[in-house]
């Protein structure tokens, strides 16, 4: 399973409605401290986030992608997460 894949797959636990990742790894290519793990940029659309901070809500995208983090799978990740409502 690709990176992407493995992202996709974590954050189904957030019923996105919509889910845009955009890897941006090759930006960053030869820094050394990223030990190999990727960049990515996401933009989610989850009912979850109903009635969260931006604070809370990057903690429910953080935690759902809790073990690619910790394998260094994910290196950098910037979070737009709206509701709904909020597109």
């Amino acid at each position: 399973m690709n990176r992407i894949e493995a992202i996709r797959d974590r954050l189904a636990a957030l019923a996105p409605l919509r889910l845009d990742i955009e890897d941006d790894s090759a930006k960053h290519a030869g820094h050394k401290s990223a030990g190999g793990g990727g960049h990515f940029r996401l933009t989610i659309v989850s009912d979850a986030f109903a009635g969260k901070s931006l604070v809370q809500r990057h903690r429910l995208v953080y935690d759902a992608l809790d073990d690619l983090l910790k394998q260094n799978e994910i290196h950098a990740l910037s979070i737009k997460a709206y509701t709904e409502q909020e597109i």
